[in-house]
């Protein structure tokens, strides 16, 4: 019975991992928080995608573009100011 019950909580969690894991759209509603997050700190989000498990914003602000990773708990544990020269 607790194997089943393991079982169960795996099979109805592998759906929602994999759709984070996964490259590409994301929902909108995921969208509009990125966004929201960034817009609140003065940056105009130019793209947001879904990468490597995280989800990856560009954006720019006072005339300089940056690259931002957050995690699935919109945190944002990366940012790089995005040069030309890449």
């Amino acid at each position: 019975m607790r194997n089943s019950l393991k079982l169960l909580a795996l099979a109805l969690s592998l759906p929602a991992a994999t759709a984070f894991a996964s490259e590409g759209p994301i929902s909108s509603e995921t969208e509009t928080k990125i966004r929201e997050l960034l817009a609140g700190q003065g940056f105009e989000v130019t793209e947001i995608e879904a990468e490597d498990g995280m989800f990856e914003a560009e954006a720019t602000k006072d005339g300089k573009e940056y690259e931002f990773l957050l995690n699935d708990q919109f945190e944002v544990v990366k940012t790089e100011e995005d040069s030309e020269d890449d």
